[in-house]
């Protein structure tokens, strides 16, 4: 039984990864669901326990959007104590522990030990509980950590795949190296400061030689805001080739033409020839 063909091509990553276990699940839906996230994730190794409406079930295969081979490789067990048996730890996912003195992480902290657990080649499973109720008490009699999710208290309901996604993106991130900033040039570079002073001083003078800076009192601070505006972004060297096209241009078409016609004689800008700084003329 298969969902999707040609789904992703999927295989358990080399040494210990975290197992997890989803504890007598009730939707086909959710378990092709949390496959999914898992497989987001880069995890592979899915348990299940008294799955209620047994298993396989072929809806799970339509829900899990690609993921067919870890539900192929899924296991079926009849009890938490056996699925985990063969497990060095156990962690369970529990929104309110109460009435017990253990040790409880978030997802974030989760994903930092089943890194350094795994790294010792120890296997760790990770529990969810059914859709309804979550695990209970006898369930979490079987774990030595709880990992609770920090969330809106006024409402902490999460889907069953939701719970997995967040523990697998923890998981994930804890080792990826992405920046969590990052500018993409594609094929361009950041310009340098040399080459957007290069810029700037050019544009300046093509504003002097067009007259845009006449008024001696003003343009100290309009070539300053100019300045600010360039300096503001990360402008990349393509961009700037651009903008040194415009100002060819530009310059090109006031050498041709001359000067503009004299404005009006009251402008609807309100200057002799310029507009104030920081508007711009209106049509």
């Amino acid at each position: 039984m298969t969902g999707r063909d040609g789904g992703a091509d999927l295989v358990p990553p080399p040494g210990e990864s975290p197992v997890v276990v989803l504890v007598r699940p009730q939707l086909a839906d959710n378990i092709g669901a949390a496959a999914r996230a898992m497989a987001n994730g880069g995890l592979f190794h899915l348990r299940l326990v008294a799955p209620r409406d047994g298993w396989p079930q072929e809806h799970a295969w339509r829900m899990a959007s690609g993921a067919d081979r870890i539900l192929d490789a899924a296991q079926v067990f009849d009890s938490v104590e056996a699925a985990v048996a063969d497990c060095h730890h156990v962690f369970g996912t529990c929104p309110r522990p109460r009435h017990v003195i253990v040790r409880t992480l978030t997802a974030r902290a989760a994903a930092e030990d089943l890194r350094a657990l795994n790294a010792r080649d120890q296997r760790v499973a990770v529990l969810f509980g059914p859709e309804r109720a979550g695990l209970t008490a006898e369930d979490l009699a079987c774990c030595d950590t709880l990992v609770r999710y920090p969330l809106n208290p006024a409402h902490m309901s999460l889907n069953l795949a939701q719970a997995v996604m967040i523990l697998a993106y923890e998981w994930w991130t804890a080792a990826e190296a992405t920046p969590p900033r990052l500018l993409v040039t594609n094929e361009t570079r950041v310009a340098t400061k040399g080459e957007l002073e290069a810029f700037l001083e050019r544009l300046v003078a093509e504003l002097d030689a067009s007259g845009f800076l006449d008024t001696e009192h003003k343009r100290p601070t309009m070539v300053r805001n100019l300045r600010h505006w360039f300096q503001r972004g990360a402008v990349t060297e393509q961009e700037l080739r651009t903008l040194h096209g415009v100002v060819t241009e530009l310059s090109r078409g006031r050498m041709t033409r001359g000067r503009l016609p004299e404005p009006d004689p009251a402008p609807p800008w309100g200057g002799a020839g310029e507009a104030d700084e920081g508007q711009i003329p209106r049509r």
